[in-house]
This record gives C-alpha cells, structure tokens and sequence, in this order.
C-alpha cells in the first residue's frame, strides 16, 4: 500500500469531531485505558486529532490567561 493510500484511508476513518474532541480531552487530562486507546488509534481521523489538539491547546491557555488575570485583579496575589 503506498503512503497516499494510507492517508486516504486514515482520513476517511469513522469517528466524528465531538469523538475525537473528547478522546483529546481525556489524552490532556492524562487518564485513558489501553483498550480505550487502541480503539482511538485504530478509528480516530488524524486530521481531527490534529485539529482537536489545537483547539484543546488554545483553550487551555486562554483558561490560564483568565485565571491568572482573575487572581491579579481580585487582590489575592498582592503582597
């Protein structure tokens, strides 16, 4: 099998966005059973994993960067 065939097949892989959203959010949270995960591996579209990974990054940072401008603005971090 060539690798473009490969891609191809990867990408028309079964698992909707909001799957692979969540299967993303249990990888950043750190808990995810091994039966679990090769079930991921062998239905996930790489594409939405990549995506979703993104998205999961971005709002991460955006949760630190209001929790860091909540705990400033509200006093707690004065010294």
């Amino acid at each position: 099998m060539k690798a473009g065939e490969d891609l191809k097949e990867a990408v028309a892989r079964p698992l909707s966005f909001v799957q692979t959203m969540k299967a993303v959010a249990w990888s950043f949270f750190g808990v995810r059973r091994g039966a679990d995960y090769e079930k991921d591996v062998a239905q996930l579209n790489p594409v939405h994993v990549i995506i979703a990974g993104i998205i999961g990054a971005v709002l991460f940072v955006l949760v630190l960067v209001m929790l860091v401008q909540w705990v400033i603005g509200s006093g707690i971090a004065a010294t």
